[in-house]
This record gives C-alpha cells, sequence and structure tokens, in this order.
C-alpha cells in the first residue's frame, strides 16, 4: 500500500508558489495589453505621419503643377485653378498673383487709410494708421531726431519700429496703434509680396477695390458686376471704375498665392497657402516665399474674385 508524504501537502511553500505564479500570469497579462495598445498606437502614429508625408509630397506637386502653367503661357495669367488626382487623392489648386492684395512696402497712404476705412475704422484713425505703416517701413533720417522711434518708447514698447521694408505680413500686429481686431480683418488683404503699389481689379476683393480712393458703393457695385465680362483693354478696366484711378491695374506680379486643398481616403480635408515668386532670374522655376498648412477649411483664396 503506497505511503503519503503528508508533508508534501502542508508545505506553506506550495502556497506561495501558487500566488507567485497567478501574479506573474497577472504581469504578463498586463504587459501583453500594454504591447496590444502600443502597436495598435503605433499604427495610428504612422498612418498619420504616413498622410503628413503624403499631404506635403501633394503640395509641392501642386507648386510644381503651378509653376508649369505658369511658366509655359505666352502671357503669364494673373490667376487660374485645376484638379488632379494623386495617391488615390483628390487635389483641388487654386492660384492668384499677390497684385490682387495691397502692398504694405508699396501702397500710399491713401490706398491703406482706405482699406482700413472699409475695414470700420474712422476716417481720422485710418489716416493715423496708415502714418504709422509708412513710418514703420520708411528709414529713419541720420541728420534728425527719430520721432516715430519716440512714439514707440513713449507709448511702452520694448521695440522701435523697423525703418524699412516689412519682411512679413504679421508685421503688421507690431505697428504702434493699430487695435488687433482690424489687424485681423486687414490680414486677408494686405502682402509684402508683390512690390507694386498698385492692385490688380480684375482679380482683388471687393474690399481692396472699395479701398481705392472716391469709390463709392454704386460704383463699386457697377465694376462687380461687369468686371467678368470687360474687354482685356487694361485702360477701359480701369476707366470703368471712374477717374483717376492711379491705384489700379489689371497686371499682376511676379509672386503667386497657391492654395491647395487635398481631399483624404477618410473624408477630411487638409488645406495649405503657399505663396512663391516666378522669375527667370532666380535659377530655379519658383521660390517658396510663405507657407502656411493650417488653413481654416471653408475659407476662399484671399484675394480672389
Amino acid at each position: 500500500m503506497p505511503v503519503h508524504d503528508k508533508r508534501r501537502h502542508d508545505d506553506p511553500r506550495a502556497g506561495f508558489i501558487l500566488v507567485a505564479t497567478l501574479w506573474i500570469l497577472i504581469g504578463l497579462a498586463t504587459l501583453a495589453s500594454i504591447a496590444a495598445f502600443y502597436v495598435s498606437q503605433s499604427a495610428v502614429s504612422l498612418r498619420a505621419n504616413d498622410d503628413a508625408v503624403q499631404v506635403e509630397a501633394l503640395i509641392k506637386a501642386s507648386l510644381e503643377l503651378t509653376a508649369y502653367q505658369l511658366s509655359s503661357s505666352g502671357q503669364r495669367p494673373t490667376h487660374g485653378a485645376f484638379r488632379f488626382r494623386l495617391a488615390r487623392k483628390n487635389v483641388a489648386v487654386e492660384f492668384v498673383s499677390e497684385a490682387a492684395r495691397i502692398d504694405l512696402n508699396a501702397a500710399p497712404k491713401d490706398l491703406l487709410a482706405g482699406l482700413f476705412t472699409i475695414l470700420g475704422a474712422q476716417a481720422q484713425a485710418a489716416e493715423q494708421y496708415a502714418d504709422r505703416i509708412v513710418g514703420w517701413r520708411t528709414p529713419a533720417n541720420a541728420n534728425a531726431p527719430d520721432s516715430e522711434a519716440a512714439l514707440y518708447q513713449a507709448a511702452g514698447r520694448l521695440y522701435s519700429p523697423r525703418r524699412s521694408a516689412f519682411k512679413h505680413p504679421d508685421e503688421l500686429w507690431l505697428v504702434l496703434g493699430l487695435p488687433p481686431a482690424l489687424v485681423e480683418r486687414a490680414m486677408p488683404f494686405v502682402t509684402v509680396y508683390s512690390g507694386l503699389g498698385q492692385v490688380n481689379v480684375l482679380d482683388a476683393a471687393p474690399e481692396v477695390i472699395a479701398a481705392l480712393p472716391g469709390m463709392s458703393s454704386g460704383r463699386l457695385n457697377a465694376f462687380l458686376g461687369e468686371r467678368e465680362s470687360l474687354p482685356p483693354d487694361p485702360q477701359f478696366v480701369v476707366n470703368a471704375l471712374g477717374d483717376n484711378q492711379s491705384f489700379a491695374t489689371t497686371k499682376g506680379s511676379d509672386a503667386y498665392r497657391v492654395r491647395t486643398r487635398v481631399a483624404l481616403e477618410d473624408g477630411r480635408q487638409k488645406l495649405s497657402e503657399v505663396v512663391i515668386m516666378m522669375s527667370a532670374t532666380l535659377g530655379e522655376p519658383y521660390r517658396v516665399l510663405s507657407w502656411r498648412s493650417d488653413v481654416v477649411a471653408g475659407a476662399t483664396l484671399a484675394g480672389a474674385r
């Protein structure tokens, strides 16, 4: 008859081993859950990164195609649009010359003041705002005290006006005295890239055309109603705005604003707005001057008609 070893059943170490084994199993299960979560999150992260890489590549493709359209035309167009499909994504592109906007570095004071008036400023205040912009971009007189810098100092600003050309439209936020709400409203209508003191009235937004000196609401509405059908005669177009509109033109600039809308497979859309400079002297088809990948969905290309 077999003899059982009772000590084996009563040994407390057996219970310890069982508990330790259970803890190990729980730990392994937890590690497995963490690993599974990490893998799933990595997959999501990789997918998002892959989308970002593809979107950037599609934006660059849209710039290449825009530059090709502009350089292959006998007379470079001032605006245009096209679509293409690549990497299973639909891409819509719009482009318009920066001449459709008011250049902060080249626009005369009257045109700047006109824009601020249209955007809600009182006439006298608009004149002062325009003075500060001119003061920001105008070199100081080395033989006289810098009265413009003194205004910033008196206002407690820790910086002085640049006293040279605006490097970026966002510098408008730094100009003394301009209300932030007014600057925000002005941003879609200004540029530093056209180099023109005039605006292209065939491409400009209604607010920009309304900023022209002497422009009445009736004349503006009449012009907007007929500009699509106006003959391609620059002088005729300018005359349609009224007499002595020296700040109006039909010319474009070498700088273009390119809006790209990429439709992803999951229904999301990615929008970008890039400013490029077209010039045969650059040694390249174009040069990127500004790049924004966070354009608000639903917005239209600023400056486009």
